[in-house]
């Protein structure tokens, strides 16, 4: 697959590295257990060991390396702790969602309408990356939607790793077919009714379904 500079930079030289050994932790091209020292990531990257000191820190603080005198010991990321991962956002996107139950939402609902659109599109054009980068987007923009400080940064906290995650089963969903790929982008378009509702109880009983067949994708992405 071509990851395409976009998910793979960062604002700065040591988040770029971060991104780049995240994709390769997650994915296992890195193993669990392997010691990556500081030198000879500077060297892969042609960096200094500054930038790759940052890159361990921010990769230490997502929990996939854990830093010890030696190196930093890839602790990984596995079906458990993704699971965990997809009971956070659950939790964030749900009070989000109830967040803006009783606000004017019309401007949103047509930027996320449009968002579905251009996964639809990714589908029709056998493009996952696109259609990981629109999923990411339409659930990142509910939870800015709403407006909450911490709860904007709690999802900071943990966004590089969702979006990580999603751009690797994304991959993996589409080698179930197109009609799959469909199901899942049709899937937003109940949240998306959701909010328009305006119903707090009907935007609970939807948040909680669609996490539920998350749930569901996410051990096929998987298995």
């Amino acid at each position: 697959m071509h990851y395409p500079s976009a998910w793979l930079q960062g604002s700065s030289r040591g988040e770029s590295i971060a991104s780049h050994l995240r994709l390769q932790i997650i994915n296992e091209s890195i193993k669990p257990g392997e010691i990556l020292s500081e030198n000879k990531v500077a060297e892969l990257f042609e960096a200094s060991r500054s930038p790759v000191r940052e890159a361990f820190k921010l990769l230490a603080g997502e929990g996939l390396i854990r830093l010890e005198r030696m190196g930093a010991v890839v602790v990984g990321l596995d079906l458990t702790h993704i699971q965990e991962l997809y009971d956070v956002r659950y939790l964030i996107e749900s009070f989000a969602q109830q967040r803006l139950a009783k606000r004017d939402n019309a401007a949103m609902l047509v930027r996320l309408e449009q968002t579905v659109d251009r996964m639809k599109l990714a589908v029709k054009h056998g493009d996952e990356v696109e259609f990981a980068f629109q999923d990411f987007s339409f659930h990142e923009m509910i939870v800015q939607e709403a407006g909450h400080t911490r709860i904007w940064h709690l999802w900071n906290s943990i966004r590089s790793i969702v979006r990580t995650v999603m751009l690797l089963t994304t991959a993996n969903s589409f080698r179930q077919g197109k009609e799959r790929m469909e199901w899942v982008a049709d899937k937003h378009l109940t949240v998306i009714e959701g909010l328009r509702s305006g119903n707090e109880e009907q935007i609970a009983k939807i948040v909680k379904a669609y996490f539920a067949d998350s749930d569901e994708t996410l051990g096929r992405s998987l298995s």
